[in-house]
């Protein structure tokens, strides 16, 4: 990707489980003093245990993967997603992959669109994933397009009935809604206006700048916002509106969009705006994230920093379905409702803690009752979400830098037959190729068991990112018996092999 000349660090933003430092007093400043060293002294031992765990890391790789490439960013990138598959060949498939740019202000903030190559299952060899520079870019990541974004992206959600429409968030109470495909290409020079978006989602009250989803039946939009409220679009509310509308007209590029170009409108400057169907009041602090029900567009839920999961539906009204008082010890941070069974729904909170619900019984005592709490993580968990290739896995990242991958049908049995192993039951996964806080990632739908996932790596080496495309080897998820029985099989061949 394009890097600015010169370009100094890139400036940390207060993101969710980072609080920013008191001012401190003059009359102890001595005292400060002191502690501050003792704090760098503390970061350092920190960062050596952290460069030794990752030494080790690599030099697992090629048992430990399939697949895996690392992609150095200029600017730190606080989402990741996947777009459309382009193209499949032979020994890999290229496809969109979405990100951003959180700049300092020389440059503008960017909303990114890749085209990344994905190698097939079995196609790369071992030595080659483990050689990479964790400085230089991936040359499986190219950058297609760049969209020059108003504020920062701190979100990125794609409509799955049209991957090539996304919603963006930033620090505003607006949701942006862009059609990448229809977007002029920009060049992010200091000065450049914003591209303008295809739609604008209006409702909130106050800032909305993480919590976002898109529903997997309808093109519907749910967003949460520090107005303690959740808010409900359909952008098929725009489409009846433009197609009523006489001045409308076709723009270039806009074939077999979903989003209509609204032609006349001129006092619409930034955009055409579409108004919610709904606001939804039941939180009593800032809303951290949302989920449609994957077999419902009327149904959803939503976490926040009151501790609290919320069930919504839409049928019956603008209050909570479900108020799941004190589901963690900690602020909410995000939330998953599970495609394959929609009774389970996951969370993960600033109390480093994964738990997992049934919506069929989700209190007890008038407070949250989870099927289950997976507990490994040392540091906030800032993303949750369940594989499209298995029902009962998922994956979750944290502040700690690691990307744990659980199933939870492996707790009982672990419980029953490893009752002395270290290991947290039910993990059975860890990707520990981020040295800071892993703050996206994301499940590919088209390539089985392949993540994207991206950190912030602003504490650790002063500004940019990480992002890392992996697939673990499938001999750690296949059945036990077949993975047994392939060996075998090898084991057999080498000594074929082997004799005279």
């Amino acid at each position: 990707m394009e890097t600015p000349s010169q370009q100094p660090p890139a400036k940390k933003k207060e993101t969710r489980g980072r609080k920013p430092k008191p001012k401190e007093d003059k009359t102890e400043a001595h005292s400060a003093s002191k502690t501050k060293k003792a704090q760098q002294q503390q970061q350092q031992q920190q960062q050596h245990s952290v460069d030794e765990k990752y030494t080790q890391w690599k030099s697992l790789v090629p048992v430990l993967y399939d697949w895996l490439a690392n992609h150095n960013l200029v600017w730190p990138s606080l989402s990741c997603r996947w777009g459309p598959q382009l193209e499949q060949a032979t020994y890999k498939n290229r496809q969109r992959l979405y990100l951003s740019e959180q700049t300092d202000g020389t440059v503008p903030n960017t909303l990114v669109i890749a085209n990344c190559e994905v190698v097939k299952r079995r196609v790369a060899a071992a030595e080659h994933i483990s050689q990479f520079n964790e400085e230089a870019r991936s040359p499986f990541v190219k950058k297609y397009k760049t969209i020059i974004h108003p504020g920062e992206v701190n979100r990125i959600r794609e409509l799955p009935q049209n991957t090539q429409i996304v919603a963006t968030h930033t620090d505003s109470p607006d949701v942006l809604i862009w059609d990448v495909e229809a977007q002029p290409n920009r060049h992010a020079v200091n000065g450049a206006t914003n591209s303008r978006p295809d739609l604008i989602l209006t409702g909130h009250q106050d800032n909305a700048e993480f919590a976002l989803a898109m529903c997997p039946t309808e093109p519907y939009v749910l967003s949460g916002g520090k107005d303690k409220t959740v808010v409900l679009w359909s952008i098929q509310d725009h489409i009846a509106a433009s197609t009523t509308d006489p001045a409308a007209t076709k723009s270039p590029g806009s074939g077999g969009s979903i989003i209509k170009p609204e032609g006349g409108n001129e006092k619409i400057a930034d955009g055409p705006s579409v108004a919610p169907r709904g606001v939804y009041q039941g939180h009593e602090d800032t809303v951290e994230d949302v989920a449609f029900c994957p077999t419902s567009s009327q149904e959803f839920c939503s976490v926040g920093d009151d501790s609290c999961l919320i069930l919504w539906d839409a049928r019956v009204g603008f209050s909570p379905a479900v108020k799941v008082e004190k589901a963690h010890d900690g602020d909410l941070h995000c939330v998953d409702w599970n495609p394959h069974d929609d009774n389970l729904i996951l969370t993960g909170s600033a109390d480093h803690s994964v738990r997992m619900f049934d919506r069929r019984n989700l209190t007890s005592g008038g407070v949250g009752a989870p099927i289950y709490k997976f507990v490994s993580h040392t540091a906030a968990v800032l993303c949750v979400q369940w594989s499209p290739d298995k029902s009962s896995v998922f994956g979750s990242s944290a502040e700690d830098g690691l990307l744990n991958i659980w199933d939870y049908e492996k707790v009982s049995k672990k419980e029953r037959t490893s009752k002395n192993s270290t290991s947290p039951p039910g993990l059975f996964f860890q990707h520990a190729g981020h040295r800071d806080k892993v703050v996206d990632f994301h499940w590919n739908a088209s390539d089985p068991w392949t993540v994207v996932s991206v950190s912030d790596d602003c504490d650790t080496t002063g500004g940019g990112g990480t992002l890392q495309i992996w697939r673990m080897s499938d001999l750690i998820y296949r059945p036990e018996e077949e993975v047994l029985e392939e060996l075998e099989k090898f084991k057999s061949h080498v000594i074929s092999c082997a004799k005279p």
